[in-house]
């Protein structure tokens, strides 16, 4: 299955205004690209790339005065199946993790685990470890967590989404990831495209997704708690620990968003 994917971000800078984007797809899915994701922008400056710390690609450039719009689109191939499940994957003690896994251990900027240390042990420490653990953590996040766009708001911890009940996908993703590191679970906040592919109609607007993934059995795996449940069409653009890493625009001065759509359709 081909999905076109892509996006058209407008900006009004009132004065040169520095910008990191990253709107790549991951490296770890470059391959399946069947039409470049080049990163348009107008009016025309330039643009340097570089790899952060996580290994993501991060396009930097000095936006002008004015409008500035960033645009892509693009084509990669997929699979078609939904969201691979690993029901026997095993849990690893501390003492055996690879050292690359120990970051995602930590507490960060939303992720605040340490907040949520006593609490996570009293609502999973009965559980399974492995996957069953994590699945009991996604299982209460999706139904504690009430979803709705007018709930975002950007400076919410994982601590403060449990205690507000609401949020975005990104809520979902940040208090599901503080409540496996507070259970020594490795977890990392991923973002990028999802499609409405399977699921009932009428769809909404177009959007960026955010999930996790938890170290078990040796390897990564997905976990989606605000959708809870296999997915088709998920396209992944960045890793880090929480959204604060893989912000898809940062921006270095005062700014207006004037327009946003993003897509991930069957092509």
């Amino acid at each position: 299955m081909n999905l076109s994917i892509g996006y058209e971000l407008q900006y009004d800078f009132p004065q040169p205004t520095p910008l990191i984007a990253m709107l790549n797809v991951h490296f770890s899915r470059v391959s399946d690209l069947a039409r470049p994701d080049n990163m348009i922008v107008s009016p025309s400056v330039p643009v340097s790339g570089y790899r952060d710390g996580f290994g993501n690609w991060c396009s930097r450039l000095l936006a002008p005065a004015g409008r500035m719009t960033i645009s892509c689109d693009a084509v990669i191939r997929d699979s078609g199946l939904p969201d691979p499940v690993a029901r026997g994957a095993h849990q690893h003690a501390v003492e055996d993790l690879p050292e690359e896994t120990l970051v995602f251990l930590l507490a960060s900027r939303f992720c605040d685990s340490d907040r949520l240390l006593d609490l996570a042990w009293s609502l999973f420490g009965e559980t399974e470890p492995g996957w069953a653990r994590v699945q009991a953590v996604c299982d209460f996040v999706h139904n504690h967590i009430a979803f709705g766009y007018e709930h975002a708001r950007v400076t919410r911890s994982a601590f403060e989404a449990y205690d507000d009940r609401r949020g975005v996908c990104r809520d979902y993703a940040h208090l599901a990831v503080a409540f496996c590191r507070a259970l020594n679970i490795p977890a990392r906040y991923c973002t990028g495209y999802l499609s409405d592919l399977g699921t009932p109609r009428p769809h909404p607007p177009g959007d960026f997704a955010a999930w996790f993934e938890a170290y078990l059995g040796g390897e990564w795996h997905m976990f989606d708690p605000r959708n809870n449940e296999p997915r088709l069409g998920r396209v992944l653009l960045a890793q880090g620990r929480d959204a604060a890493d893989v912000a898809i625009t940062t921006t270095f001065g005062v700014n207006t968003l004037a327009g946003f759509k993003v897509w991930t359709d069957e092509a």
